[in-house]
């Protein structure tokens, strides 16, 4: 016997089959179908699930699904835009909503932000902290073109920044940043170093004040190192850079082996220039580079599961996989535009790799398909060079982008629809939620996004972080939703 919606409704009613890929919200057999009100809308077809005789949660937000679209119309209104009747049976796939992530704050720097990350309970550094990451802890770390590194705390003020190019630090702007863990991070850039760094930090009465010391400088690449990324576990970082390799290096200069010295500063110069430059810092060279790339390699990504696995994308319009055990180039997919930027989305056995090009979308790929079936999904929406990717932390299905048209995008992969013919080929999503930098409310936005361009974005439970040209870190951030 059919289910019957909890709350009595009058006129016209259609029939629904619920359905979910979310295990823990499935519901049993004999409650997904019922007969619920034509003129019924996402919030109602929510209360619906979430009532005692259905899921009996607490208030989960829930958005639908028709055929690969989410429902934002009556049903009514989508069965006559579609041309079906009323008796059509109709299949909503239920998913938890994604919150819209509202402006929260902004931190003000004194030259544009390259890149950005977070360290929370909840981050991949925290987590590799272990035991050494405490409560309250949340850091932000910023990447600025002034050659600078900087940790904030929550509240928007520098704990900590690090020393400028004379006295260890970089010596010209830096284009990446990562903490490796609460203690440990990395940060690599345009003076071709991967510079390693000891963080630190003690009370003093009502305020916490942070140390970044420099312990290790990486030397190999040959050109400006504009993407990193690292793995706390093993110490390991990668680098992708403008001479079209990818590094792959320890963060311990103990199992780092000796630089080339022909790279290191000073190298072509006199003796006498060599002893005023030197440093006390460790100097080593990479675990292997790799010159796999015909063109600048813009960035490279770990396996999420199998870390001795790597990604790299170019503007060569390659996507590579990297044995790391032998530095062998284990497949190459070759996509139709230079590629910008990457992500990894776990999914089962291989990862999901988001990678962000110069025509202004996002290409999904399967680093298991073959040349012939590279795209997977495009992702279709931004109007200037996506050169920033990040997954989202709470599920396998969105990510956020962030591009030089001043925005960051979220999608959500559950949304797909054929792509047109002046598409091409495919599956096509777009986004969710459009981020708009707040710094340019109220003024005259151009399509290329002029004086905003986002160059880096970071998502992690405490919201979603970008950097920009407008030379702010923007906080936007999920608000609780109930019904």
């Amino acid at each position: 016997m059919e289910q019957q919606p909890p709350v009595a409704e009058h006129g016209a009613q259609v029939k629904v089959t619920f359905t979910t890929t979310e295990v823990d919200i499935q519901l049993p057999e004999g409650k997904r179908q019922l007969l619920v009100p034509a003129d019924i809308r996402r919030y109602g077809l929510s209360r619906i699930l979430n009532s005692e005789s259905m899921l009996d949660t607490d208030s989960i937000p829930f958005d639908f699904l028709v055929n690969g679209s989410f429902l934002h119309t009556s049903l009514e209104d989508y069965l006559k835009s579609n041309g079906l009747s009323l008796e059509s049976n109709i299949t909503l796939q239920y998913v938890r909503s994604l919150i819209p992530p509202v402006y929260e704050a902004s931190f003000e720097h004194d030259d544009w932000v390259s890149a950005v990350d977070v360290l929370s309970a909840s981050s991949p550094a925290g987590l590799w902290s272990g035991d050494a990451f405490q409560s309250c802890q949340d850091r932000i770390l910023s990447a600025s073109y002034d050659g600078l590194l900087r940790i904030w705390n929550a509240s928007g003020h520098v704990i900590a920044t690090s020393p400028s190019g004379s006295h260890g630090g970089h010596t010209a702007s830096i284009k990446a940043a990562k903490f490796l863990s609460s203690t440990q991070l990395a940060s690599a850039g345009m003076d071709r170093t991967v510079r390693v760094w000891k963080y630190s930090e003690h009370s003093g009465g009502d305020q916490v004040f942070g140390e970044l010391k420099p312990t290790v400088e990486l030397y190999g690449h040959a050109g400006s190192i504009d993407s990193l990324e690292v793995d706390g576990a093993s110490k390991r970082i990668l680098t992708a850079s403008a001479d079209g390799a990818v590094g792959f290096w320890s963060a311990s200069k103990a199992s780092a082996p000796e630089p080339d010295a022909s790279l290191l500063p000073g190298a072509h110069t006199s003796k006498r220039r060599k002893v005023s430059s030197s440093v006390t810092t460790a100097q080593r060279g990479p675990l292997s580079m790799m010159n796999i790339h015909t063109a600048p390699a813009t960035a490279g990504v770990f396996d999420p599961r199998d870390r001795t696995v790597a990604y790299s994308v170019s503007q060569d319009h390659t996507v590579r996989t990297i044995d790391l055990t032998t530095s062998i180039v284990v497949s190459t997919l070759t996509t139709s535009h230079p590629l910008l930027s990457l992500c990894a989305i776990p999914r089962g056995s291989a990862p999901l790799l988001a990678a962000g090009t110069s025509a202004r979308h996002i290409t999904l790929v399967d680093p298991r398909a073959s040349a012939t079936t590279t795209s997977v999904m495009t992702l279709r929406g931004h109007t200037n060079k996506v050169v920033s990717l990040a997954a989202s932390p709470d599920n396998e299905y969105s990510l956020v982008s962030g591009a030089h048209d001043g925005t960051c995008r979220v999608w959500d992969l559950r949304s797909v629809r054929p792509a047109t013919k002046d598409e091409g080929l495919g599956s096509v999503s777009e986004p969710v939620y459009v981020i708009d930098r707040e710094s340019r409310q109220g003024k005259k936005k151009t399509a290329a996004g002029e004086g905003c361009k986002v160059f880096g974005v970071a998502w992690d439970k405490l919201g979603i972080f970008s950097g920009g040209e407008d030379k702010k870190i923007q906080i936007n951030r999920g608000k609780d939703v109930t019904l």
